[in-house]
């Protein structure tokens, strides 16, 4: 276990006057008050840290992130690992620090440690972060003798409470840092003794001979602050005020102890290459491999180096099993230990979820419990519930969590690692489990305090919403802790063509960040513009070359599908795209498209036309781009005896009816339907069934969108083989709505589709269905045009024309007063993405962290995160709650009591069901009128949650708007008439 000398032993044999050993002796890091009532001592939380490091690189840390860490540290990465983190809060031994709490200054005064009057005002307190790198830098600059080594380091020192300074504020105030013999000789000592300790002879020899490039800097600082929070856990780490008692071999021997009781580990740990380079598709995921799904596995092989991935697939190509596919090829070649893949919503996130569950199983089933989700509705994923809270399991096996020895956890949701004061209030007794019930890991479960702030992306696997890609690229607080979680993983990004203008600065930044640490990235779409595929190679390749201005021209590819790499090999940017063209899964066939000209928000044209779809069977899909609209269409065949299956799916139920109805459809139309197929059914929905939604319908009508959520939109359409038709729908039929003749036939478009996509790309996507559909007239088409478009062999084709710079709207329709139009708007977009963007171009080159944060770091709460990487009026999420004459009702019914008290989980997940999200609309009537309910104070999943309570007649007035909600319709917005 190491050296077993106490370090007041080890300050003796170092020759330490005895003196200076009384009085580093004296030094506290953890004050009784903030640490279950027992005072650390400053070096036993330094060696704390620096034995949970060393745990981390042998149980935690990519094998490719220790291979650097060895090559810039001459072969001494894990111990030079140890030291780096362990060092971090050397800046405590200093008298702005010892002075913050009053009973442990006493001892450090009696010492003969003192100091003056210091500045209590709580902005120009100087911060022991800062603080310590003031006191390492003349150190390591005199002993390294490598200004350039320092430089990259002390801001790591620095940054470890979430942000990084600029060298200018490395000032302190009179007497804060310290003045006289005693501090010099003490702050001296407490670096020589940890340095000593943990197995350096001394400081010089801790020097780096080579350095980090910058992203690879970010990642290590995430490293060091998930140390530190290990480490300051007290439940796990008690305190020890006497110096007598503490040693490295002690510390060790803790964090041995604390890693296991947390259930803590990485992932695959050093994954061995497949035996047959297709095994990854055969073996492990039970896939005869397609063409698409076989380029691309073979890409993964063939590349030289970690690179950037773009495959382009039609819809039900089976696109993301290759990527996993890939993923295994990529990680066991370079070196990586997990895997993160994003999708576009909360809603798509949750297969993929369970996909990916199935995926680690076949490499250990105790991987399962290493696989996070990672969005704020998880709780109702019944995998979620089995693995992470002891639920039953979906397939009706026990999940062998056991009760017995479960520890309690503190509430994560006011952390405030950021906190400037003695340390943040960590609480970390271990982090909050997904539901309101304290659990613990079990010899093979999972690691609850990955579930805390901040910390998702560090778990081995994980599964979330792209927003949390996204957020590692912002210039926010502790943006080093979620960058760490992505730099040991390969990262997918599916349905990539999701980001908007605006998601897109922060998805181009990230990658730039992802492509220096050497992360792979597979991007997988549908429908990618050439221009977006461009702009992320050359954001990546620029990571990869440390510039900010790469242009690498892709090539065009020779077919559709096709994959595209991008990598650096001796300093050269290369892009490569598929040679030679590759088989789709299926032949091409014809799609038909006729125009329904309507705009009006009702839609009763559009629900004549499903009557007359469906009269002789079969399934329609509408998708309409309102909510509202949605609400009516459904109501009109309603009220007229729609004689057939109707179900309404839209992002204003709540999150229970929600996800049965989902489920529900895809159990009647998804690829298993088979004799659950309904003769006649209609589903109407909005944008939700634009992706990611397996169901094959015979007929879609859908309102206008751009072109490439328009393809996937008929992407939904005659998409699984084998299923049953009727003779009316042996051909893919579409009808175009929401759209209607203007003055000289120019377009007019529902109002809700300009203000959501502009009116540019919808007259580019109404121009290529006319090419399609023939011309849009008052009168529609009575059958559709045959010319149609061929899916998926015109996809690539019309994506490019719909987003090139060569008008294709006829003569009248003002094409460029649109364009100039969207082009200021996207130009205005980018500028307001650019304030919070993780580095600005004039900064990219900048060889260190120093300074990242000198504009601040505004976002404070996840949802303000949210709002920065997605643009647009902010939402929030409320539960909806019925008042009873004797109190409080959930949405479904159940009883919660005179103040709206929760008693057990079952309640709560009952109670939070019923969680639905506003219209942006009705944002500031919410937050001014809306509260938590007074019996919600003491339970962590609703303390914190906005009640909607309707009144006993079912509705409740918010702002101007009556609001009800409807079991059917979901959430019912009327506007009040005065």
């Amino acid at each position: 276990m190491g050296d077993e000398r106490s370090i007041v032993e080890l300050m003796r044999s170092m020759g330490l006057p005895d003196e200076a050993i009384t009085r580093v002796s004296q030094l506290w890091g953890k004050s009784a008050a903030r640490n279950d009532g027992r005072t650390h001592l400053l070096l036993g939380h330094l060696l704390d840290t620096a034995a949970v490091a060393g745990l981390m690189w042998d149980r935690y840390v990519s094998a490719a992130f220790r291979r650097r860490l060895d090559e810039i540290s001459g072969g001494r990465g894990r111990l030079w690992f140890m030291w780096l983190c362990g060092i971090h809060d050397c800046g405590k031994a200093c008298p702005a620090f010892q002075a913050m709490d009053a009973t442990e200054a006493e001892p450090v005064l009696a010492a003969g440690l003192t100091w003056g009057r210091l500045p209590t005002d709580r902005r120009n307190r100087w911060r022991h972060d800062v603080a310590g790198a003031v006191l390492l830098m003349p150190r390591l600059i005199a002993e390294w003798g490598d200004e350039e080594a320092a430089g990259w380091v002390w801001p790591l020192v620095a940054g470890h409470h979430g942000t990084f300074p600029s060298a200018a504020a490395l000032r302190p105030p009179r007497g804060a840092q310290g003045r006289g013999a005693a501090w010099e000789e003490a702050q001296r000592a407490v670096v020589d003794v940890f340095t000593r300790s943990v197995g350096f002879e001394g400081l010089a020899e801790a020097r780096p001979v080579g350095s980090l490039r910058k992203a690879e800097q970010l990642a290590l600082s995430g490293l060091i602050v998930m140390a530190d929070w290990i480490a300051s856990d007290s439940s796990q780490f008690p305190g020890l005020a006497d110096a007598d008692l503490i040693s490295f071999a002690g510390a060790r021997r803790r964090a041995e102890a604390a890693w296991e009781r947390l259930g803590l580990r990485g992932g695959w740990r050093d994954l061995p290459l497949p035996e047959n380079p297709l095994d990854p598709l055969t073996d492990r995921l039970d896939v005869q491999p397609r063409a698409s799904q076989r380029e691309l596995v073979e890409r993964a092989w063939s590349m030289p180096a970690p690179g950037l991935l773009v495959s382009e697939a039609p819809m039900g190509e089976g696109k993301t099993k290759a990527a996993l596919a890939a993923a295994e090829v990529l990680a066991a070649r370079f070196g990586l230990d997990g895997v993160f893949v994003a999708m576009p919503t909360q809603a798509t996130s949750d297969p993929m979820y369970e996909q990916v569950l199935q995926w680690v199983r076949t490499f250990d089933p105790e991987l399962e419990s290493q696989v996070a989700l990672l969005h704020g509705r998880r709780r109702f994923n019944a995998w979620w519930r089995a693995i992470w809270d002891g639920k039953q399991r979906p397939d009706g096996d026990g999940c062998g969590c056991e009760e017995e020895g479960r520890h309690s956890a503190g509430d994560m949701a006011g952390d405030d690692f950021g906190a400037i004061d003695e340390d943040a209030d960590y609480g970390m007794a271990s982090a909050q489990p997904s539901t309101d019930r304290a659990a613990g890991p079990g010899p093979d479960g999972p690691a609850y305090w990955f579930l805390g702030d901040k910390r998702g992306l560090l778990t081995a696997f994980a599964v979330g919403t792209v927003d949390h890609l996204l957020h590692a690229a912002t210039r926010t607080r502790h943006v080093m802790l979620r960058f760490a979680g992505l730099a040991g993983k390969v990262v997918v990004v599916d349905e990539v063509h999701a980001a908007d203008v605006y998601m897109r600065q922060f998805l181009v930044e990230a990658l730039r960040w992802l492509g220096q640490a050497g992360v792979p990235v597979v991007l997988l779409s549908a429908t990618l513009p050439p221009a977006q595929r461009q702009q992320c190679v050359d954001a990546y390749l620029s990571g990869v070359l440390g510039r900010a201005d790469v242009h690498q021209p892709v090539p065009e590819p020779a077919g559709y599908p096709c994959v595209t790499v991008a990598y650096g090999v001796g300093g050269r940017a290369v892009a490569e795209t598929s040679r030679e063209a590759v088989a789709p899964w299926r032949e091409s066939a014809p799609v038909r498209l006729a125009w329904l000209a309507d705009t009006d928000p009702a839609g009763a044209r559009v629900a004549a036309a499903v009557r007359d779809a469906v009269a002789g069977g079969g399934v329609a899909l509408v998708v309409v781009n309102q909510v509202d609209r949605a609400q009516a269409i459904y109501r009109d065949l309603r009220d007229k005896g729609f004689d057939g299956v109707l179900r309404l799916l839209h992002a204003r139920l709540c999150a229970a009816h929600r996800a049965d109805r989902t489920a529900e459809c895809l159990r009647l139309m998804g690829p298993r339907a088979a004799e659950n197929r309904p003769e006649r059914m209609v589903v109407i929905a909005t944008q939700l069934a634009e992706q990611s939604f397996d169901v094959d319908a015979d007929v879609l009508i859908t309102d206008l969108a751009p072109t490439d959520l328009l393809l996937q939109r008929i992407g939904r359409l005659h998409r699984h083989d084998g299923t049953r038709r009727v003779a009316a729908h042996r051909v893919p039929r579409v009808l175009v709505t929401g759209v209607a003749p203007g003055r000289d036939e120019t377009p007019r478009f529902l109002r809700a589709s300009e203000r959501i996509y502009g009116t540019w790309s919808l007259l580019r996507a109404a121009a290529l269905v006319t090419e399609a559909a023939g011309a849009l007239t008052a009168v529609d088409a009575s059958e559709p045009a045959a010319s149609g478009w061929r899916i998926p062999s015109d996809v690539p084709a019309l994506v490019a024309r719909a987003y090139g710079s060569s008008e294709i709207c006829p003569a009248g329709w003002n094409e460029a007063g649109a364009w100039e139009q969207w082009q200021a708007k996207e130009q205005q977009r980018e500028k307001n993405a650019e304030e919070y963007l993780l580095c600005r171009r004039r900064e990219w080159s900048f060889p260190t962290l120093e300074g990242l944060h000198y504009a601040g770091s505004r976002a404070a709460s996840e949802e303000q995160l949210d709002a920065v990487v997605r643009d647009g009026d902010p939402s929030v999420e409320v539960v909806v709650v019925r008042r009873a004459a004797d109190g409080y009702r959930a949405l479904d019914g159940t009883w919660l009591g005179v103040h709206g008290e929760v008693d057990d989980d079952e309640v709560t997940d009952r109670l939070v069901g019923g969680t639905v999200r506003l219209p942006p609309r009705l944002t500031d009537a919410a937050q001014a009128g809306l509260s938590p309910l007074p019996g919600w104070a003491g339970r962590p999943w609703l303390r914190y949650r906005l009640a909607l309570v309707l009144e006993e007649d079912g509705t409740r007035l918010l702002g101007a708007d009556r609001v009800s909600y409807h079991d059917v319709l979901g959430l019912v917005i009327k506007r009040e008439t005065r």
